[in-house]
């Protein structure tokens, strides 16, 4: 599905040159190391993008409430601006590898006893804007974190075995998520424990939810989507949650509740 990757890292993110130099010893690859922020999409080459089956975006997590996280997340701004990108458009993002990549840092994370950083996926959000399958990971936290060794070690060999392994699921149910916080715990768990795999995931706090957004997850997921998964408690109160559901219906998209996927 993907054979070429290209790893993608600002000069001045001490996570993100942390962990392409661990990721150095793990083999040969494709480096993009730009300057400025990488959120934004002026400062990278396209034309090198371009060249690329998938981008990786290695990168520093920064957080109001700091928190020591191994995380991934799909770029794109689903409203309002976090940077870079713009309004109401999204990357392309694959569900298969998003769960792949996911399943590794978790399998890391323990073989190295990183107890202190915690596996999470993010929702979608902040930019650059590109028209080619990609994903975030970051480190999370502050100076201590981004410049952790071990930590990026662990999101290296992630990486690698990840790229190394990657294979098309046909069994795998492809889903775009909708509803909670941005940490998404409830679908973290289906990422790891379910068939279920996720590309793009739209929090309540983008609330109104709209069927432009709704419909831009579904389109810039890689592979098709089966149906969309909600959060229903992260939904909001009733009418909130009904709204979504009404857009669901009415564009004929199947859904199911977070409790009605077997784990």
């Amino acid at each position: 599905m993907f054979k070429k990757y290209l790893i993608v890292a600002s000069k001045e993110d001490k996570a993100g040159i942390n962990i392409t130099t661990n990721l150095s010893q793990f083999g040969e690859f494709n480096f993009h190391l730009v300057d400025g922020e990488i959120i934004k999409t002026e400062n990278l080459s396209i034309d090198r993008i371009n060249q690329f089956d998938f981008i990786i975006f290695a990168s520093k997590h920064k957080s109001e409430t700091p928190m020591k996280t191994l995380s991934i997340h799909a770029p794109g701004n689903l409203k309002e601006v976090w940077g870079g990108g713009q309004p109401g458009k999204l990357c392309p993002s694959s569900a298969l590898f998003n769960k792949h990549l996911f399943e590794k840092l978790k399998k890391y994370q323990k073989e190295f006893d990183l107890k202190n950083y915690e596996v999470t996926m993010e929702v979608t959000h902040h930019g650059p804007l590109i028209n080619k399958p990609c994903v975030f990971l970051e480190i999370g936290g502050g100076e201590d974190e981004w410049r952790d060794k071990r930590a990026a070690f662990c999101i290296a060999k992630a990486l690698s075995e990840a790229i190394e392994t990657f294979k098309e699921n046909p069994y795998a149910e492809i889903a775009v998520g909708i509803g909670g916080p941005h940490y998404c715990p409830g679908f973290n768990k289906l990422q790891l424990d379910s068939n279920v795999a996720f590309s793009h995931i739209i929090p309540k706090y983008v609330s109104p939810i709209t069927e432009e957004m709704i419909k831009e997850a579904i389109t810039k997921t890689v592979e098709e989507v089966d149906f969309v998964v909600l959060d229903w408690k992260g939904l909001g109160n009733a009418e909130e949650r009904q709204k979504v559901i009404d857009i669901l219906e009415n564009n004929y998209i199947q859904y199911k509740r977070i409790s009605d996927i077997k784990k």
